[in-house]
């Protein structure tokens, strides 16, 4: 009799979560958002993608317009910034080259930005020729580069290789809000961006992120929970990466690269993270890749 209570209030438990689920309000595909305790700085979401924007008194910085498979991403990025602001579109910076993040700017160019982006970002995308990547009409060297407009000061620094070979780390010192793409997930742990991931560079980039002196991060993909990064996360992430160098290592050593490392890779300390059981085998790949063929 007891057995048979708890089946029904099991299933009437699963039937409630099902239809909370059920009545749950989609996740619209584009939101913007204000970052709490800034005049003007603002997160821009598509699907799973986001860009940071700031709006000044005499116009406004954007970057990455991740539209990437999104035939009108660029317009529908421009039409949320005017429903903030009138104020002209004066720059739009890229944070690196991989078209997932800055496909679509020629609705920004249609509106008068300026493009800018690391000084290998034009050679990178002049030779694949992507219609719907807008090249930069200006570069920013290794040394880096501030843009000041209407009272906001914008730092954009390179720190090396990384998830990629041209990413800008754009810092606004004032706010202390940091704008870091790819290299720095929020809460999770990284997955199909190891692929091209350059790991001990990668190390001593967080390293000099970390450096800077910030409080909160905007990725370029939604945090655990949308929320923003802060120095914890950028620190966790490291630590993560380190563990996972010193494990994969010894496997290499052993001989077992690729497909047994992958299998055997276990990182308990992290098993609760998201992303946890896509992004292991993914992780051992790449270090297999430095640790068991030095590349």
């Amino acid at each position: 009799m007891l057995r048979t209570i708890s089946c029904i209030s099991a299933a009437a438990l699963l039937a409630l979560a099902a239809a909370a689920q059920a009545q749950a309000p989609a996740r619209p595909q584009i939101a913007t958002t204000k970052v709490d305790g800034t005049d003007g700085v603002y997160v821009f979401r598509n699907g799973g993608h986001q860009s940071m924007f700031v709006v000044t008194k005499d116009g406004v910085i954007a970057t990455d317009p991740i539209a990437y498979g999104r035939p009108t991403g660029g317009q529908d990025y421009v039409n949320e910034i005017r429903k903030v602001t009138d104020k002209p579109i004066k720059y739009l910076i890229y944070s690196h080259h991989h078209f997932d993040h800055i496909a679509g700017g020629k609705a920004f160019k249609d509106a008068g930005a300026k493009v800018i982006a690391h000084q290998r970002v034009k050679e990178r995308l002049a030779v694949l020729k992507d219609p719907h990547t807008v090249l930069p009409d200006e570069s920013v060297s290794d040394k880096g580069r501030i843009i000041k407009l209407g009272g906001t000061t914008l730092e954009l620094w390179y720190f090396g290789l990384n998830h990629s070979d041209s990413t800008l780390v754009m810092n606004l010192p004032k706010e202390k809000i940091i704008f870091v793409v790819d290299t720095i997930p929020v809460g999770q742990v990284p997955g199909r961006g190891m692929i091209d991931f350059h790991p001990l560079e990668a190390e001593q980039f967080i390293k000099k992120v970390l450096a800077l002196d910030w409080e909160r991060l905007i990725p370029g993909h939604p945090g655990v929970n949308d929320r923003l990064g802060s120095k914890k996360d950028a620190e966790d992430q490291l630590q993560l990466l380190q563990d996972a160098s010193a494990e994969m290592k010894v496997m290499a050593q052993e001989g077992k690269c690729w497909e047994p490392a992958e299998k055997e890779l276990k990182m308990s300390k992290y098993q609760s993270w998201p992303g946890y059981a896509a992004g292991l085998p993914l992780i051992a790949r790449r270090y297999c890749g430095l640790w068991g063929r030095g590349t």
